[in-house]
């Protein structure tokens, strides 16, 4: 865990799974304590325990919510309320926040590496079997694909809550990699989406439904909490001319 005023690696706390740390601007507690000298964060703030791959929280304050984000997950996020104890926290880097006097105070935890399945030797479907469908079937070398990544680069990117670009930005971002682009263009692939990743019917139906508004913000909601857009593939947007078709 890493305290709000980080000096160096020797100011770093490490928890054994088992071990607990309470936090507050109590600066005489027992025990390991993280003090945070702010009149507005409680004397008895918080409490952190530690765990084999992953931790827990527990808000001991009467009326403050504390939020734990995930720096890297574009506003991916956890509210813990006042009394909450023991909340689990899946992340492997997370920023708790408290809110106090007006500010927003935060310090930084990482868990042991996650741990997951070689999902390589459970690709393969057993024989005679049906494949299983995709959930959304989304091609990186299209040019829609391009134009989600464009969308989703400002949050993937660390602002989790930054505005979105506007047709006309995305158009001036996507014209190295797609020299013919314009705004009508960009539009055009905005709305294919929509109804490719069933936002909206597509127009063509019996019951086209009731109009989108928000069509960006839904877009990139969906991409980023489903990882259909991950920092990886912002390279996308810096490959040669003419790449994305």
């Amino acid at each position: 865990m890493v305290p709000p005023e980080y000096g160096g690696p020797g100011e770093q706390i490490r928890l054994a799974p088992g071990e607990q740390l309470d936090f507050g601007r109590s600066t005489g507690a027992p025990g390991p304590h993280l003090t945070i000298a702010h009149e507005g964060v409680s004397r008895a703030a918080g409490r952190i325990s530690a765990h084999d791959t992953f931790w827990i929280l527990s808000n001991l304050s009467h009326s403050q919510t504390y939020v734990v984000e995930n720096p890297e997950g574009a506003g991916e996020h956890i509210k813990v309320a006042p009394g909450r104890l023991n909340a689990p926290v899946p992340f492997e880097f997370a920023r708790v926040v408290l809110p106090a006097g007006g500010e927003l105070l935060s310090f930084d935890v990482w868990a042991p590496r996650h741990d997951y399945l070689d999902t390589r030797a459970t690709d393969q479907e057993s024989p005679g079997g049906a494949s299983t469908a995709p959930a959304f079937a989304l091609d990186c070398s299209k040019r829609y694909f391009a134009v989600l990544t464009a969308l989703c680069e400002p949050r993937l990117r660390g602002a989790p809550h930054a505005q979105l670009p506007t047709v006309e930005q995305l158009a001036e971002r996507l014209r190295p990699i797609w020299p013919t682009t314009n705004r009508a263009a960009v539009q055009w692939n905005i709305d294919y989406l929509a109804v490719k990743l069933r936002l909206k019917p597509a127009p063509d139906t019996a019951e086209s439904g009731p109009r989108l508004n928000g069509k960006k913000e839904s877009l990139v909601s969906l991409a980023l909490r489903f990882d259909l857009v991950r920092e990886d593939d912002l390279v996308l947007l810096t490959r040669p001319r003419e790449a994305v078709r």
